[in-house]
């Protein structure tokens, strides 16, 4: 051998020295081109060159040739190697599309006239396999049975390659009668390339429902053992259900009368049952349904307990349904005419399924507490409206109205007074009732309507028309109030301009109510006092008389009876005074 020749290392294959036989080796991929340098140092006198192959049976094969002299290379006629060789002037020969029929042993021959020096090569061929594919694979996998679940083929690779299968990117390890695999190998005759077949028998269990199941190939290239590995797959795994659960499905966390109930059955074995039966309160035999049953505009009396089960009724569950419920009766309710003065019993009562809110509102103002009316006034007539919530139960609400009128005749004050100019007086005609009465103001005597008044605003059944006069003589007025319910005539004696007029002023307030009130009562005892008094003095009179007819019996009587006639004449005009 030559030392210092340099081994090729190219992109198509690898050079490789087998150490136990003394050869060198070219690895090289298959389809590429096999590059095999002879390894020979050229002598001197040398006259060709020739390479050639060995036979199993050991016989040679020449393939090329090249002439040191006249520079020419010759190809012998071999078919496998028509058109693919190259043969350079360092007698390094190329085979293009290298197939796994290459692999064979090569010899580089360098001929003189005196010897004839020969190098073999071994030429190894590798092809890398088509990534994995798992084919045939199955539709589902049911538990407790075992059953193929598909083959993992890698196409066209030299060497064979091995194929392992994974679960979960773990080896499945062969269990038997649950891990079952087997391996097939088949050699393409033209090509001399191995297709590899795993198929994987598998008995799965209920966790495997989400398992991804792949397999890998394992070969050897010319720079070492590799792997592929295929797409993982997701299988449907198969399983009886071992529990029912029914839930009821709302958007809301409550339901209340009126609702739509829909109740779900569901089982969790794969695939889910499709019909069950559903129990109903009050319902003996179950009513078969899909996986949902409705319940539409409920009733109070849908309160109870729900189930449903397998149609064999092995397996059951329950849920508990409150319906809410909230109930007012408002008596009376609606129009309610009353008189003034009448006593009106009011009550709002509830029914409810929890605890119910109850307020009152009052012309869309909330009251602070319940109405109650002993004696209706008219600032009582309004629009009252009892409302009540439950404030568990969203939408649960309920209100009914009472609109109350408070009739009442016309009553009718009149006040006087003397404007503070002296020039005129205010003639004030103070009116309640309702309907809202209507006015009229006449002059006693001449009939005659007075037109210009002013009307306050009427307020709670009450309002006032006053007109401003200035009288030259005494005159009477008449105040007319009517309404649907009577006609109220009330008329007033006013002086003269020249006579002030102050007893009945329009503004007096209740303060000087008071004080005029107080100032009566003083009067009024005063007056008590003084007849209390002079009937005292009567009394002793009486008393004195009587004695002093006794003692003086010896006067003369006709004397005495004029005596006693003047006395009694003053004790009259006294009483009198």
């Amino acid at each position: 051998m030559t030392n210092g020749r340099i081994c090729l290392l190219l992109c198509c294959g690898a050079s490789t020295t087998n150490g136990a036989l003394g050869l060198y080796t070219v690895n090289a991929v298959y389809g590429d081109t096999i590059i095999m340098p002879c390894r020979l140092e050229v002598p001197d006198g040398l006259m060709f060159g020739k390479w050639k192959y060995e036979m199993p049976n050991g016989s040679p094969v020449f393939i090329a040739f090249r002439s040191s002299t006249k520079k020419s290379v010759q190809y012998d006629d071999v078919p496998d190697y028509k058109d693919r060789l190259s043969l350079s002037e360092n007698y390094t020969l190329s085979i293009k599309n290298a197939r796994i029929s290459d692999e064979k042993r090569f010899v580089c021959m360098l001929v003189t006239e005196d010897d004839v020096s020969e190098e073999p090569t071994i030429v190894k061929v590798f092809k890398q396999p088509s990534q994995p594919e798992i084919l045939h694979q199955a539709d589902f996998l049911e538990t407790e049975k075992l059953k193929m679940l598909g083959e993992c083929v890698a196409r066209e690779s030299y060497p064979e390659g091995n194929v392992t299968w994974y679960k979960n990117g773990k080896v499945l390890q062969p269990v038997e009668e649950v891990v079952v695999i087997s391996l097939q190998k088949i050699v393409d005759k033209s090509t001399g390339l191995f297709t590899m077949t795993s198929s994987l028998q598998y008995m799965p269990t209920k966790e495997d429902a989400n398992a991804k199941f792949a397999c890998t190939v394992t070969y050897y290239g010319p720079s070492g053992q590799k792997t592929i590995q295929s797409e993982p797959v997701v299988f449907d795994v198969h399983y009886p259900t071992e529990k029912v659960t029914i839930q009821v499905l709302s958007q809301r966390s409550t339901i209340k009368e009126g609702d739509n109930i829909t109740l779900k059955c569901s089982g969790n074995g794969n695939p889910p049952p499709q019909e069950f039966l559903f129990y109903i309160p009050g319902e003996t035999e179950g009513i078969r349904s899909s996986d949902t049953y409705v319940m539409t505009d409920v009733r109070r009396n849908a309160t109870g307990e729900y189930k449903c089960s397998l149609m064999d009724k092995s397996m059951m569950d329950s849920t508990t349904i409150t319906v809410h419920y909230l109930d007012l009766q408002l008596t009376p309710s609606g129009e309610i005419t009353k008189q003034i003065g009448e006593a009106l019993p009011v009550s709002c009562t509830i029914s409810s399924s929890r605890n119910a809110t109850v307020f009152w509102i009052k012309d869309n103002i909330r009251m602070r507490k319940s109405p109650s009316f002993s004696s209706l006034q008219y600032q009582d007539a309004g629009n009252y409206i009892c409302e009540t919530t439950l404030q568990e139960v969203e939408g649960l609400q309920k209100s009914k109205t009472l609109k109350l009128i408070v009739e009442g005749k016309p009553q009718i004050k009149m006040t006087k007074k003397t404007n503070t100019n002296k020039m005129s007086k205010t003639i004030v005609c103070h009116v309640e009732g309702f309907p809202k009465p209507a006015v009229q103001w006449t002059v006693t005597g001449s009939g005659s309507i007075i037109n210009k008044t002013e009307e306050t605003k009427y307020v709670n059944g009450r309002f006032s028309s006053k007109i401003v006069i200035a009288p030259e003589e005494n005159v009477t007025l008449t105040c007319i109030a009517e309404n649907q319910l009577e006609r109220t005539v009330t008329s007033l004696n006013v002086s003269a301009i020249s006579i002030p007029e102050y007893d009945e002023p329009e503004d007096r307030n209740d303060d000087n109510r008071e004080k005029v009130n107080d100032q009566a009562k003083l009067i009024v005892g005063i007056v008590v006092g003084l007849l209390l008094a002079a009937l005292v003095a009567g009394v002793v009179y009486w008393l004195y008389v009587k004695k002093s007819k006794t003692a003086s019996k010896h006067v003369d009587k006709d004397l005495g009876n004029i005596e006693e006639n003047k006395k009694l004449e003053e004790n009259n005009h006294k009483s009198e005074a």
